[in-house]
């Protein structure tokens, strides 16, 4: 009996142990059990956002008047939705003569007749923030028109306002003793001296844009007390948020540095520009001073004590800055803290990219961005907006769709330009349709296409219409685009492929979390195509490889990192001969100009 006991353990061991061995071998042939899932911090609203830039004259006309306004804007927010936007930012809509077309305040309190009603922007807002749209507005601290009350009060030296503005004493003319000269060489950016003579105030006021858009003197805390009540106000009406207008020019010289008067600029030592013209001097002492991100600062900080006082989602402050990489990196904030503005604009692929361009440029530029940033600061990516010419226009038409893609797959924000989600080119503006004050003041008949904006603002493609569906007049602000009949929003949408649906597809690709905390690689695998990895544990891969040339290019997949074949293409320029859903497995593949493809692969 005891014997028999014995025999049945042991054969009892016996099994367990080979089960035990067939157990782990079973476990072994699997591999390791898979990672858990990160654990990833939420951002907020606006740190991942798809920020849509609209140009109200110029995105829908609501009464037949040529001009787009706010029920314009109001009748085509589902378009918004529809393409996958997070938040929209008009370009000023105040009071205005309209000089700058907006950027020229007479009220900062009030909208301008042409655009609709302070009722119509309360609907505006309520209406967007019904379907999930965050609404910003473009705020112009730097000046006001000169129909203002605060330019009619300085001029006029009332106390409260008589140092509101930048005034000076003219200088002697030691070639004629009865003129007076500008207070320094200073050129304005639209041409000419930035110091305009007012007879009624005997001195002359700094402008450092149009005669008509006087600068403010922000040396006086009055200034920036009214600054501070204007965004006050409008945040109060529920605004979310302000784009910032041309900060670097907020603060020039103090006379009391410089013996009681303004510095001249140094000369450029360019022959080519004459006295009055812009790039005839360096503006040493007009642009990128660093008082002005002190005033940054401060405008973060009510930002921020407004969210702690009233709640609900972060107010944001997002600035514009034209400066070198370093001076531009500074508005993140002073001294390493992220205390400025939540990002700056960056303009990099509009100054430092074009055609021409080389993939190794395209990677240089973007790394340079992500390498001088603040730790912690968030990157965004600007393609184009109203003041430079349309994207593909500076580009190729072949290339709207790679380039909407590396907007979107690129860490931190995307910026879209009103009609960038369509390929919109510039439109054709004669000599006698030319609006743009820019244009009038530095060029002429021959010249003014130089300078001017308005093909970057013409009417939005809405369809093949009338207008191109903006306007049910056809005499418009400014004329329609010639291909708005076979480039427009309607035939898009039911083009099997097209600009558009390519724009959807990755503005839905955004809700993955690879694309909101994976990390990122990019490189140059030629002089032609780079490529673009966005890669986290356990979640896909996501690879963009983009030809950014004018030729073929047959690159190896095997020198993508991270890449596992076989992938799948998630989405192709509309150029492609590749589809959706089409699988690559050779690591050899052939690019054609311009082409871009989107692949999903295995995790890492």
């Amino acid at each position: 009996m005891l014997k028999a006991v014995g025999i049945t353990v042991g054969v009892v061991a016996v099994l367990g142990l080979i089960a035990g061995l067939i157990t782990w071998g079973v476990l072994a042939s699997r591999g390791p059990p898979p990672p858990d899932p990160p654990e990833l911090i939420p951002l907020d609203w606006w740190q991942h956002c798809v920020l849509y830039q609209i140009y109200p004259r110029s995105f829908k006309d609501s009464d037949g008047d040529g001009i787009g306004d706010l029920q314009g804007i109001i009748s085509e927010l589902e378009h918004f939705v529809d393409a996958g936007v997070d938040a929209i930012w008009m370009s000023p809509i105040f009071k205005s003569p309209m000089v700058d077309f907006g950027y020229d305040i007479s009220d900062f309190y009030d909208i301008h007749d042409e655009y609709g009603t302070m009722e119509d922007f309360q609907e505006l807002l309520e209406k967007a923030h019904e379907l999930g749209l965050k609404v910003l507005l473009d705020f112009v601290p730097n000046h006001a028109s000169n129909e203002s009350e605060y330019f009619i009060k300085s001029e006029a030296r009332d106390p409260e306002y008589e140092d509101f503005l930048v005034w000076a004493d003219g200088l002697p003319d030691p070639d004629n003793e009865s003129n007076i000269l500008p207070p320094s060489n200073w050129v304005s950016q639209f041409g000419g001296s930035a110091w305009e003579w007012s007879e009624k105030r005997e001195q002359y006021y700094l402008h450092q844009f149009a005669i008509q858009q006087a600068d403010f003197n922000f040396r006086k805390q009055a200034v920036k007390d009214e600054m501070i009540n204007i965004m006050r106000f409008w945040l109060d009406k529920g605004a979310d948020g302000f784009r910032v207008d041309a900060l670097p020019y907020l603060i020039e010289a103090d006379p009391a540095d410089h013996g009681g008067r303004y510095p001249d600029d140094p000369l450029s030592g360019r022959t080519e520009f004459e006295s009055h013209q812009l790039g005839y001097t360096i503006p040493l002492y007009t642009k990128d001073l660093i008082e002005l991100y002190d005033v940054v600062c401060e405008w973060r900080d009510f930002a921020d004590e407004y969210l702690e006082e009233y709640g609900g989602d972060t107010r944001v402050l997002f600035s514009e800055g034209y400066a070198n990489v370093s001076m531009t990196m500074l508005y993140y904030g002073l001294g390493g803290n992220l205390n400025g503005a939540h990002f700056p604009f960056n303009f990099d692929f509009i100054t430092d990219l074009s055609r021409d361009s080389t993939a190794p440029d395209f990677v240089y530029i973007i790394l340079r961005w992500l390498t001088y940033m603040p730790y912690g600061g968030v990157p965004n990516w600007v393609f184009g907006n109203h003041d430079n010419n349309r994207m593909p226009t500076r580009f190729r038409d072949n290339m709207v769709d790679g380039l909407n893609s590396l907007n979107m797959l690129l860490p931190g924000v995307a910026v879209t330009y009103q009609g960038e989600e369509i390929g919109m080119k510039d439109g054709y503006v004669s000599w006698e349709d030319t609006v743009d004050v820019e244009a009038c003041n530095r060029g002429d008949e021959d010249t003014y296409h130089l300078y001017s904006r308005d093909p970057a603002r013409t009417p939005y493609h809405w369809n093949n219409s009338t207008s191109a569906g903006f306007s049910t007049s056809e005499d418009t602000w400014l004329p329609v685009a010639e291909d708005y009949v076979t480039l427009n929003l309607a035939q898009q949408k039911i083009d099997d492929r097209s600009h558009y649906k390519v724009y959807q597809a990755l503005t839905q690709l955004r809700k993955e979390e690879t694309l909101s905390h994976g990390e990122y690689d990019i490189r140059a695998l030629s002089e032609r195509t780079l490529f673009l990895v966005r890669s986290l544990s356990t979640h896909d891969t996501l690879v963009l490889l983009f030809n950014v040339s004018e030729d073929s290019d047959t690159i190896d997949l095997g020198r993508v990192t991270h890449l596992t074949l076989p992938a799948t293409v998630y989405v192709a320029s509309i150029h492609s001969a590749r589809n959706s859903g089409a699988v690559i497995e050779n690591s050899e593949l052939t690019l054609q100009s311009g082409e871009a493809l989107v692949l999903r692969a295995p995790p890492v």
